[in-house]
Formats: structure tokens, C-alpha cells, sequence
């Protein structure tokens, strides 16, 4: 499940990518990641359902990254370590069905596969503080 679970969390990670850089509507982009991806329909399940619970909790998940990396405004923050951190918050605070430490590991894997030199850090050091919050 672990491997499904990775595979979900990329396409939902490409999705709000797209979605934060290019504007698109969000069920046209997951249906997008999707259409470009032969994957079971668990994996297409888990990914949707973390585009959704994202989008349905963003404000409250930004507030969270506002409030843990004050030093970096939002909009500066790269558009792929935002929504690693998006994803992984609402994993850590609100959907609370995968451990908090599986949460971050998987956060930056996906921030050593798809962010730049120093994201993993960045990734792990903002998710340290946001575990703080979930305590």
C-alpha cells in the first residue's frame, strides 16, 4: 500500500502544482494527472481525495505555513514546496489517517524528487514546526 500511497500523493502533488501555477480548474487538472497515468483506482482515489481536502482547507492550511516559516511569504515559497507542504499539512492536521512522522518522510521524498537543492531542509524544518501544532 506504501508504494499506492507515494504514487497518489505525486499525482496529487502535479495536480496542485498545476493548479497553483496555471489557475486551471481543480477537476480538470486532476482529471488531467489522471488521464496521463495508468494507475488503480485506489491510487486515483487517494489522489483525489487529497486534491480535494487540500483545496477545501487551504486557507486554514496557508495560515499554518504563514505561521511556521514567517521568514518566507507564501508567495515566494516555490510553487512545488508550497504544495508539498500544503499536502503533508493536511495529512498531519486534518485528515490525521497516516502517522505524523510518515506524513513528513513521505513530504520530503517528494521535496527530494521534485523540489529543488535545499527543499527536503526547508520541507522538514517547516513540518518540524508544524508538529508542534498537531501535539
Amino acid at each position: 500500500m506504501a508504494g499506492r500511497r507515494h504514487k497518489g500523493r505525486t499525482l496529487a502533488l502535479q495536480a496542485l502544482f498545476e493548479l497553483d501555477a496555471v489557475g486551471h480548474e481543480p477537476e480538470h487538472s486532476l482529471d488531467l494527472m489522471l488521464e496521463g497515468f495508468e494507475t488503480s483506482p485506489e491510487v486515483r482515489a487517494f489522489a483525489s481525495e487529497l486534491v480535494k481536502g487540500v483545496l477545501e482547507h487551504r486557507e486554514r492550511i496557508d495560515e499554518v505555513i504563514r505561521e511556521t516559516a514567517p521568514a518566507f511569504p507564501l508567495d515566494q515559497i516555490a510553487v512545488v514546496d508550497r504544495n508539498i507542504l500544503r499536502l503533508a499539512i493536511y495529512e498531519i492536521l486534518i485528515d490525521n489517517n497516516v502517522p505524523m512522522r510518515a506524513a513528513i518522510n513521505e513530504a520530503v521524498e517528494l521535496a527530494k524528487e521534485y523540489g529543488g537543492e535545499n527543499s527536503p531542509k526547508f520541507i522538514n524544518g517547516v513540518l518540524g514546526s508544524v508538529s508542534v501544532l498537531a501535539t
